[in-house]
């Protein structure tokens, strides 16, 4: 690795989708290692699906890093809901910043994708190699296109233009600023809510989505913002000692993760341990169960010199205390 960083203290960061957990995260992470200068705005203040708003703001502000990490996101429910809002929004807010980028000359670009983008029956643990290799779960697959549209446009900037554009493929994130409502959160903040809920109100039982045989991966949401930026003070994917893929070219999106996964039914049985809920689960067969399995390969952002800090045991039971001083 390269001990020179390849962003500075000095540089002007502005981080798309503060607001949301990932970006949060991001910019606490940031502070955390004393970048003064980085620039959050409300969707008010910069509507990111608004093209001219968009190539105004860079026009005149031409920020030096670019984080995006705003993205229209939600569980199994909401994709299938609104699966045009999840492409065409995605779509315009990923073109809209990263070409805004390139085109103010942002020295760095980071597009955060998703998980999701790989094929439902990938091979495990999930190479990088495996995107595009056979079809995608149909649940999330308009957010999993836009997202596949934006990693593609990162790749292809870099590769045309020398845009130093990277993207990181984060598996399913929890903590700080998650999303609980039951229609259009994701699976871990959900059960989290429902089992507090029952402990609380007493009740009997506690009904859970499919059959709760699916694998999932999860990352505290702390881990991501390392892992951020980690990358974009250290990863160069031209460089000779970077990942490169299985024919030997630079890989410019790397899986972050924690390599390990468990089912659902583990999941709902870890949560339950640590809110000491002693009713029964009941697993509701009829809603979908989605990927059976998708744990991550990090194996090459560790040969970087970067690995998650928090277990998930850890990592729920700060997450559960959160969640009970915010119903307070």
């Amino acid at each position: 690795m390269e001990n020179k960083k390849l962003i500075s203290k000095k540089d002007k960061i502005y981080v798309a989708g503060h607001g949301g957990m990932a970006g949060s995260a991001i910019v606490r992470e940031f502070r955390l290692a004393e970048y003064k200068n980085i620039i959050t705005l409300t969707r008010k203040e910069l509507d990111l699906t608004d093209e001219l708003k968009v190539k105004n703001w860079f026009k005149e502000n031409k920020p030096d890093v670019v984080i995006l990490a705003a993205a229209k996101v939600g569980g199994i429910e909401a994709n299938n809901n609104d699966p045009t809002g999840f492409l065409l929004d995605n779509l315009k807010i990923q073109n809209n910043v990263i070409e805004s980028s390139w085109k103010n000359n942002s020295k760095r670009l980071l597009f955060l994708g998703s998980s999701c983008i790989y094929p439902k029956f990938a091979n495990q643990p999930i190479l990088e190699e495996e995107l595009m290799r056979s079809s995608l779960e149909p649940t999330n697959e308009s957010y999993a296109l836009a997202k596949i549209a934006g990693l593609r446009l990162c790749k292809s900037l870099r590769n045309q233009y020398g845009f130093d554009a990277i993207s990181l493929m984060p598996t399913n994130l929890y903590g700080p600023g998650d999303n609980y409502d039951l229609q259009n959160g994701h699976v871990l903040p959900a059960l989290i809510r429902k089992f507090c809920e029952a402990k609380v109100n007493k009740s009997k039982e506690v009904v859970c989505w499919g059959t709760g045989s699916p694998y999932r991966e999860f990352l505290h949401v702390n881990d991501l913002g390392k892992a951020c930026l980690f990358a974009l003070e250290n990863w160069n994917p031209d460089s000779a000692e970077s990942p490169k893929d299985n024919q030997n070219k630079p890989l410019t999106y790397l899986n972050v993760g924690t390599g390990k996964d468990m089912t659902i039914r583990d999941l709902a049985l870890l949560i339950a341990e640590i809110v000491q809920y002693e009713g029964k689960i009941i697993w509701d067969k009829t809603k979908p169960d989605g990927t059976p399995r998708k744990q991550l390969s990090i194996s090459r952002i560790k040969g970087l010199g970067w690995e998650p800090k928090i277990s998930l045991r850890e990592g729920l039971t700060s997450t559960i205390e959160l969640f009970g001083k915010i119903k307070k």
